[in-house]
This record gives C-alpha cells, sequence and structure tokens, in this order.
C-alpha cells in the first residue's frame, strides 16, 4: 500500500527545496539503505520537466540508452542518437536545455560499476560550471556514496552542495501511517522499524501476525530474504556478517563470545564489527559513566529492528520454515515477543531521555548500567543492570529508570527495589539529587508511588 500522504522527511524536504531555488545550478547527493524513502524524497521535488533514471545493472551502453530515453519524455527524439560515451550525453542535454531543470540518477553506483570514469565525467562538468541542469545522484550502497562524495581520494570529493543521508523514521510517525494506538505502535516499531516501505507492505494486511506471517515467515515473502539484500549492498563478505549478526541477534554480545562462537580470533571480527556499525546495523553499548574508547565492558547488540527481529525468531528456523511450519515459528515468536518489545522499548526510553527536559532538568545521553553493588553484610555483591541511567548536563541531578513491558505493574513495589538499589550504586557523585522513574506499558496500580512514563508520552517526543 502506498502511503496518500508524505511521512516525515520535512527538514530533508526543505534542503532539497532551498538548493533548487538557489541561483546556480546544483550538485546534490542523496543515500541511505535499501528502502529507507530515498526514491519516494526525490520524487516530491521532481516536476513534469525534469528527468528520472533509475539505474540497473546492465552494462555501460544499454543505461546510456535508458537514459536517453528517459530524457526524451521531455526533450523528444532526444533517444534517436546514439551516445558513445557519458560526456557526449551528458553535455547533448546541456545544449538541447531552453531551462533549468533536474536531473536524477537514482543507483548511481550501479552505472559507476559499468563504467568507473563516470565520477570523473561529472567531475569535469562541474568543474567547467557550465551545466544548466540541477545533478542529483542517490544510492543504497552507504559505503560507496560515502565514498564518492566524502573520500578525498574520489573525483567528486568537495564537488556537492547538499549530502543528506536519511536515516530511519522516528517512531511517533508509525502510528498515524498504521492508524494504530500507542502501545501497538511500539510494538509494530520493534518489528519494521523506521523504514517507511516496511510499513507500506505492513498496510497491506489486517494484522500484525498476518503481516509476520506473509511478508517475513512465508519463504517466498517480500521480506524473507531482506537481510541479505541489505548486506549485499554494502559489503563483500556477506557470510561473515551475516554470521555475526545471527550471533549477536541470539543474546550473544561480547567480542570475545562473539569471535569465539563465530570460530575466529576477537582481531579477526574487529573490521566486520566496524563496518556493521558504520551502516547502523549493530551498536556499541557501555555501562554509563565508562570511556567509550577505554571501556572493555562494552557488548555489541543490533541496532536494526527488522534485523534483529530476523536474527532472533527467523535465521534460527529457516529449515523448519522451509518446510511449511509457520505455525510453528509462530507460537515461538508470540512466546518471546514481550521480551523482543521490551527491548525496543528500553532503546526507546533511553532516547526519550537523552537530551530532553524531565521535571525541568536536562539530560545528557541516557544509556544502560550493569555492575555490582554491595549492600551492607555482602561482601561478594550482586550484580545487577539499570535499564536507563542518565545524568543532567549541570551534573547535579541523575536520572535512574527502569523499563517494564507487561500488564498492571505494582508501581510502589517497583519504586521500591529501585531505591533500594540506587542506595548502593557507585557512581552517584555526593551531593547529586537522585531522580527514580518507571516507563511501563500501561497506568500502574499504586501510580502514586514514584514518577514514570507511558508510551504516549515517550513516542511523540522522539
Amino acid at each position: 500500500m502506498k502511503f496518500n500522504q508524505f511521512i516525515d522527511r520535512q527538514d530533508s524536504l526543505k534542503r532539497l527545496r532551498n538548493a533548487l531555488l538557489r541561483t546556480t545550478p546544483q550538485f546534490l547527493v542523496i543515500y541511505g539503505r535499501r528502502r529507507i524513502g530515498k526514491s519516494t524524497l526525490i520524487k516530491e521535488i521532481m516536476q513534469d520537466k525534469d528527468v528520472y533514471f533509475l539505474s540497473d545493472q546492465t552494462n555501460e551502453a544499454n543505461q546510456r540508452a535508458l537514459f536517453a530515453k528517459a530524457i526524451a519524455y521531455s526533450i523528444p527524439r532526444f533517444d534517436k542518437v546514439v551516445y558513445p560515451d557519458w560526456e557526449t550525453l551528458l553535455l547533448e542535454l546541456n545544449d538541447r536545455l531552453s531551462e533549468r531543470i533536474t536531473v536524477c540518477l537514482d543507483e548511481f553506483p550501479y552505472m559507476v560499476k559499468s563504467c568507473a570514469s563516470l565520477p570523473s565525467v561529472i567531475q569535469k562538468l562541474l568543474n567547467g560550471k557550465t551545466l544548466k541542469y540541477d545533478l542529483i545522484i542517490c544510492g543504497s550502497s552507504q559505503q560507496l556514496m560515502q565514498g564518492y562524495v566524502l573520500d578525498k581520494r574520489e573525483p567528486l570529493y568537495g564537488l556537492a552542495d547538499e549530502i543528506i543521508k536519511l536515516p530511519p523514521i522516528p517512531v511517533s510517525y508509525i502510528g498515524q501511517a498504521l492508524n494504530v494506538n500507542t502501545i501497538a505502535a511500539v510494538e509494530e516499531y520493534s518489528i519494521w522499524g523506521g523504514i517507511p516501505r516496511y510499513w507500506e507492505l505492513r498496510a497491506d494486511y489486517p494484522d500484525m501476525d498476518t503481516a509476520i506471517r506473509e511478508l517475513a515467515l512465508d519463504t517466498k515473502g517480500i521480506l524473507a530474504e531482506e537481510p541479505q539484500r541489505l548486506l549485499r549492498d554494502d559489503l563483500r563478505d556477506t557470510i561473515q556478517t551475516s554470521t555475526i549478526l545471527s550471533i549477536i541477534g541470539n543474546g550473544v554480545n561480547r567480542i570475545t563470545e562473539i569471535a569465539s562462537r563465530a570460530g575466529k580470533e576477537a582481531t579477526q571480527i574487529s573490521e566486520p564489527l566496524s563496518k556493521l556499525r558504520e551502516l547502523g546495523y549493530i551498536r556499541r553499548e557501555i555501562p554509563f559513566g565508562e570511556s567509550e574508547k577505554k571501556s572493555k565492558k562494552g557488548i555489541y547488540r543490533i541496532n536494526d529492528n527488522m534485523l534483529q527481529f530476523y536474527y532472533r525468531f527467523i535465521a534460527p528456523h529457516r529449515s523448519i520454515l522451509e518446510l511449511r511450519r509457520i505455525d510453528t515459528v509462530m507460537h515461538l515468536i508470540n512466546a518471546q515477543f514481550t521480551q523482543h518489545v521490551g527491548d525496543c522499548w528500553e532503546h526507546l526510553c533511553r532516547q526519550y531521555i537523552s537530551g530532553n527536559e524531565i521535571d525541568g532538568i536536562v539530560y545528557n545521553i541516557a544509556s544502560r548500567w550493569w555492575g555490582k553493588i554491595f549492600p551492607e553484610g555482602n561482601k561478594e555483591g550482586t550484580m545487577i543492570e539499570l535499564d536507563v541511567v542518565a545524568e543532567s548536563f549541570d551534573k547535579k541531578h541523575i536520572l535512574i529508570g527502569e523499563c517494564k513491558w507487561t500488564n498492571k505493574e505494582d508501581a510502589q513495589r517497583l519504586a521500591r527495589t529501585l531505591s533500594e538499589k540506587a542506595a548502593h550504586l557507585p557512581f552517584i557523585k555526593d551531593g547529586q539529587e537522585v531522580h527514580l522513574v518507571l516507563f511501563l506499558k500501561q497506568e500502574p496500580e499504586h501510580q502514586e508511588s514514584i514518577r514514570y512514563f507511558l508510551p504516549e508520552d515517550i513516542i511523540e517526543t522522539i
């Protein structure tokens, strides 16, 4: 289902429109992962006179012929000539124009794959400053697109007037897109993440369970092979990266343990872990108060909700799904779904606190904390985990929160347990005021016991 209303992306849309209003033709770069909404964004600014070309993986001559056909919709008979190279074609387009237009080359990496000299051709035309058209290049390969414009060794380095990397759409928009309440929005977001095309696919089905079955569990479903497609866009060794994601998705988070499961030394997986982080597919978490560079307690989590769902629930059961045992896997998903959503809920709550003003106090980046506390008489110590910890920018306050994605929690009991933990935390400084909060799925019992937040408080602000 294509949504009738353009969702989010107003900042990116404004940047593009403002660029196209400048007095001289612009060179614009847009990139982001597959299905993130690049083409939809571009089509919002394209007019009938403009030229949009979606490249494929055919050879150079065929791509030039197809591009010429796309131009022929705006310039009649432009495709009646065979163009020997890209420079000739792009200059002929320039000469035939009587007014300024926008030309978009979508999936630009495919074009470069068939003609490695194309960036140099474009560099020559841009440096000549004689182009009569705005040029947009766009692509799904994040690594390649970054390389073309951000690598000093590349011809197009430093020439772009705007570089826009599209991030996932925030959770606040999924309720509007799927017409669901805030609780259902969090649950849907835990599966589809902030990828608008996934939302459109989900909207074709009457409920979430049916969408999961048809799109992801059915081996012929549109998203059944989605992780492999994503990885192929940016990585050569998809076997190793898929193995790492599978290991992390099943709860193995420390680098030494990940390496052991993969049959590698820790040093051998450092580079693929780094690439996955650059692409936004995983994140490294460290306990609150520790140095990002120096901490040896870092753990890795999948940072993309669809990938997390896939590697947690689908990848381990591919053999069963090939036998059409969809009900069996769906039963396993339902049994663990609350925990899966709970992990997503924790991450959303930390995002909500980070940089936000809560009761007049502005907090820095929120994170988790895990370690030992030593209550009186307990020399061995007790290992605990805290879901949300954040210090105020003035360092006078510290917020400690617990997240629950279950029904009918007792706020009084949770407040008492959280208070007992907070009394022995090693990182609280003298004079700091401690603020205890809960992040809950529903209104709790004894709600007067502690400050708490519900999904409607969280997702509208992120």
